[in-house]
């Protein structure tokens, strides 16, 4: 049988306490099996601290586009700042890139003060390393991302082209157009990473499982697709079987207990994602008893990077 790989990775680590305490509960259920930590939230510090408590596998969620800068020297006059002195916010991020407005050598600063405080609140280098809103495949970032990487010896990320997202009809038109871009964008940054030596897992899934979206025959239909897909396209190593092969997948998870306004965010409190009703909806989801089983009974392997 196909051996699957799956890291069930749980991001803004870090945004506030309720977000925290959702996916502690969900690594501890067996429903999430790494993490990804926003240095910058509110809740960065006691994030840490639950992952050292709990063992839980943890990587950096790189933000350049919600909240303030951990680099000192970037929190007054930076391009990375708009007019109320914090980051662009994600489609502002995308305009001031779009017109050239972000001098890349103060992202490079801001990413690498990142993965420092990262290390100083762990006590170690992340294992992987993704972007906040997907900012890390944009054009010209990618290569900046793609050198922090190599010079921290970070080797995995993550690169969000999903198998079956067009055939997806459940997602509203303006959202799939900015998953089209991040597809693109994706698409033309696989070459840069893999210059730099950086991996990451044979397929990407959870642009079309997220919040009121995931469901547990959501999960499992968009594993199966992928799997389809990536078998029939990928070339079986010549020393093994096709079932004797192994597939890596990341699944991109959200869940948490809502953000209750003014305790979260990176700084500038709660948005709207963290404060939906949405995030409970993914944890209920993501613990539920069939879930498990389906896992078992695929021969689905929960795990982290660390494990790759």
């Amino acid at each position: 049988m196909l051996q699957v790989k799956l890291i069930v990775t749980g991001d803004d680590f870090g945004y506030c306490p309720r977000r925290n305490q959702g996916i502690v509960d969900c690594f501890l259920a067996g429903a999430v099996s790494n993490v990804s930590l926003l240095v910058n939230g509110s809740a960065a510090a006691d994030a840490a601290k639950l992952a050292r408590r709990y063992n839980i596998p943890i990587g950096l969620h790189a933000n350049l586009s919600e909240g303030s800068p951990v680099c000192e020297v970037l929190r007054t006059n930076s391009s990375l700042l708009n007019q109320d002195g914090f980051f662009h916010g994600k489609m502002g991020f995308r305009t001031a890139l779009s017109k050239g407005l972000l001098n890349m050598s103060e992202v490079k600063q801001e990413l690498k003060a990142q993965v420092e405080l990262f290390h100083e609140l762990t006590g170690h280098l992340p294992p992987h390393m993704d972007g906040h809103q997907h900012i890390h495949v944009l054009p010209e970032v990618r290569h900046v991302f793609a050198e922090v990487l190599e010079e921290y010896g970070i080797k995995y990320t993550r690169v969000p082209i999903e198998p079956g997202l067009h055939n997806c009809d459940w997602i509203p038109p303006s959202l799939m157009d900015f998953y089209r871009g991040v597809e693109e964008d994706s698409f033309n940054t696989v070459d840069v990473f893999t210059k730099h030596g950086i991996r990451w897992p044979d397929i990407y899934i959870g642009l079309s499982t997220m919040g009121k979206n995931m469901s547990v025959s959501n999960i499992w239909s968009a594993i199966d697709t992928a799997i389809v897909e990536f078998t029939s396209k990928a070339p079986v190593p010549a020393h093994l079987t096709p079932q004797s092969r192994t597939v890596t997948i990341e699944l991109m998870v959200h869940p948490g207990y809502p953000s209750i306004p003014p305790v979260g965010g990176c700084g500038e409190g709660p948005d709207d994602f963290s404060q939906s009703w949405e995030r409970l909806h993914e944890l209920q989801m993501l613990i539920k008893p069939e879930l498990q089983s389906h896992y078992k009974t695929r021969n689905i392997q929960l795990c982290s990077f660390k494990d790759l």
